[in-house]
């Protein structure tokens, strides 16, 4: 381990964060690798693992800094502990980039013919295990960083975002195997032709045609602080920001009015009286105007005379302003909603102002809701809630169940102005195409914006800013191999590169 190799495993956590949002130089990640596959040459398994996780450290600090910005200040915790805290993180996902140069000193050692398959399968293996361990944190995933090239993420239909990486990941194998032999340009040879039918069925999917009717559906942008969000002081301010961005919106004849997540500074359907007041003006100003709203709004249930259960919950409301469906978020945000392992971490407070914890959801709501344009015609949505639209699996389970229009609603103000915005909204390109359906997402402080099932952005806000969107979206209206049958992909990969590490190398003959 030298300085020179380490300082090449830095220099590809460096080039991997610029290919993401907002800087986005996405031709960068096929290249951005081989600094890494070059500093593991001749090194230990334990040396690799430390390369790893050089790389991953500089690679996550590029990616998720703004974790500070939000423990900082909407945590209350001094800018140092914060940017500790945000150092762990880092610390904790480094650990996946540092298996994979362990496992790639070890392959090379042991089955050196197999690290062109194995090391894009052991890299995708490590994140769909990053999706899941500790409740999952799949943000930042290699294939992301193509979200804007479109020909490229439309076998995500088949392998869902984790086939993305695995084609970068076999594209840098190849390349660093050439720098360092040029006789070994068979990779080369394998990875172009790979490349070119990842593109070549990604023509063919955009060239598709799309298939009949389109539903108008408006997004309201209330950008509201998130210091007055919870403020009674400023409860009338707010409503009346998106009961005006609303009326304005409806000038465009939607079928559909979306506000963000915990859009009503008041807990709808709550016991109290103004909550009761509050929710009946909410459901007369749905009447008035005649057109379904879908909106987030905190809510609360006793279970008993000392137990309040707390859910983050979405609502849709007819357009007679009575309630057609409701859903409890199911993803919750660890150390923002709720905080694991309470009993232990009992000194760990919440950043989410609220009276305690909230509670998932388990039900995979579909909503109903009458196409303007007919309104015999009914198309079938769902929605999830911020931090959840990261997550390939539970989404496609929405589709799965019948939702052919997938909604988000969200409140990144937490993010503040950093790429985290940027970063979040790219993900809900990969959801769009992964099941083939048009995403409409609705954001507190944007970004705000559509999505059609080709992964096509058709329209967003910028941030911090008050806005409304209208756009016809075609529902989806096909299952994909994703949607029926998941992280099948990314399973065999996990097989596979369990094989590979696991199987001696047959004794050379004397």
């Amino acid at each position: 381990m030298t300085l020179r190799s380490l300082a090449f495993a830095a220099a590809s956590g460096l080039l991997l964060a610029l290919t993401f949002p907002n800087i986005g130089f996405s031709l960068i990640a096929w290249i951005a690798l081989v600094p890494l596959f070059i500093a593991l040459r001749g090194q230990t398994v334990r040396n690799g693992f430390w390369h790893g996780g050089i790389t991953g450290i500089v690679f996550f600090a590029g990616t998720v800094h703004w974790v500070t910005n939000s423990v900082h200040f909407y945590g209350g915790i001094p800018i140092v502990p914060a940017s500790l805290v945000t150092l762990s993180l880092c610390a904790y996902l480094a650990l996946y980039p540092a298996l994979f140069g362990a496992a790639v000193v070890h392959i090379r050692k042991n089955r050196p013919s197999l690290l062109l398959l194995a090391a894009p399968a052991l890299w995708t293996a490590l994140e769909l295990a990053r999706t899941y361990v500790f409740s999952g944190f799949p943000w930042a995933l290699l294939g992301y960083s193509q979200y804007s090239a479109l020909p490229v993420i439309q076998i995500a239909d088949i392998t869902g975002v984790y086939g993305v990486s695995f084609v970068i990941v076999i594209a840098n194998t190849a390349v660093a195997a050439f720098a360092e032999d040029r006789k070994r340009y068979k990779g080369i040879i394998a990875a172009a032709l790979l490349t070119g039918l990842v593109l070549a069925y990604g023509f063919m999917r955009l060239n598709a045609p799309q298939g009949p009717g389109a539903i108008n559906i408006s997004v309201v942008q209330g950008n509201i602080e998130q210091d007055k969000k919870w403020d009674p002081a400023y409860q009338s301010e707010t409503i009346a920001v998106y009961d005006r961005l609303t009326r304005e919106a409806l000038k465009d004849h939607p079928a559909l009015v979306i506000w963000p997540e915990t859009a009503t500074p008041f807990y709808f359907t709550g016991d109290n009286p103004a909550d009761r007041a509050l929710t009946t003006d909410l459901e007369a100003f749905v009447k008035e105007n005649k057109v379904p709203l879908l909106f987030g709004s905190p809510t609360y249930e006793i279970k008993a005379p000392r137990k309040v259960v707390l859910h983050n919950s979405a609502f849709l409301l007819t357009g007679e302003g009575t309630i057609a469906a409701r859903y409890h978020k199911f993803h919750l945000v660890p150390f923002g909603e709720y905080v694991p392992l309470k009993s232990v971490l009992f000194f760990v407070e919440k950043m989410v102002q609220a009276i305690g914890d909230f509670e998932s959801g388990n039900d995979y709501a579909v909503m109903t809701v009458p196409d303007g344009k007919a309104p015999s015609q009914e198309v079938k949505i769902s929605t999830v809630i911020c931090y959840e639209i990261i997550f390939p699996d539970l989404v496609r389970k929405f589709v799965d169940r019948g939702a052919n229009i997938i909604t988000t609603i969200t409140n990144d103000a937490w993010f503040g102005r950093t790429a985290a915005p940027y970063q979040h909204f790219s993900m809900a390109v990969l959801r769009a195409v992964e099941n083939r359906v048009p995403v409409a997402r609705a954001a507190n402080t944007g970004i705000s914006g559509f999505i059609d099932a080709q992964g096509r952005i058709l329209a967003r806000s910028g941030i911090f800013t008050e806005a409304y969107l209208t756009h016809a979206l075609v529902p989806g209206n096909t299952k994909t191999f994703y949607t029926r049958y998941g992280d099948l992909f990314s399973y065999i990969c996990l097989v596979l590169s369990m094989v590979v590490l696991v199987i001696k190398p047959a004794k050379q003959g004397r």
